[in-house]
């Protein structure tokens, strides 16, 4: 068919979480639902109130805000139900494994930390300053997993290859 384009399915991320990151989801959910959405479903019916709905941007606005967190709830419903909470820390902490918080150092000498956690808690801010949150599906993320302290890595990341040191691991929470 003409105008029609193939995009192939993305590939399903790791149902992988932190009991921190798992809470989050959990507050957000409660909020939208309890609060958020009967708030908007209220300003929703004043506005249809008005009258003519055509041309009513407040009903226009109002509607579709109404969509967008209907749509994060059911996301945040479903994916609540499919997540696996990873509750401790692996019993060997000299490897790289989820929930790990890792130094590493560049060719240039410069220090990246980062830790690993689950697709949706990347947008989360972590609590160990100067760290980074990167998916357990990043590149990068999958090319340290399991190593260990000295190891060099060689990352394939979307801005090139990149060498790694291995210079820190740690599973401590704060």
């Amino acid at each position: 068919m003409p105008g029609i384009r193939y995009r192939a399915p993305s590939a399903p991320s790791t149902a992988l979480i932190s009991q921190d990151g798992y809470d989050r989801l959990r507050t957000e959910l409660d909020s939208l639902w309890v609060k958020l959405r009967p708030e908007v479903v209220a300003a929703l019916s004043a506005a249809a109130a008005e009258g003519d709905r055509s041309e009513n941007a407040e009903y226009i606005y109002r509607k579709r805000q109404l969509a967008e967190i209907d749509r994060r709830v059911r996301y945040l419903s479903k994916r609540l139900k499919s997540v696996r909470i990873v509750p401790t820390p692996p019993d060997d902490r000299a490897r790289i494994y989820f929930g790990a918080y890792v130094e590493l150092e560049d060719d240039d000498g410069a220090l990246r930390k980062v830790r690993i956690v689950g697709p949706d808690e990347t947008g989360f801010t972590e609590l160990r300053a100067g760290y980074e949150r990167i998916s357990i599906d990043a590149p990068l993320a999958r090319a340290i997993m399991k190593k260990q302290v000295d190891d060099e890595v060689l990352a394939t990341l979307p801005i090139g290859q990149r060498r790694y040191f291995i210079s820190a691991i740690d599973y401590a929470g704060g």
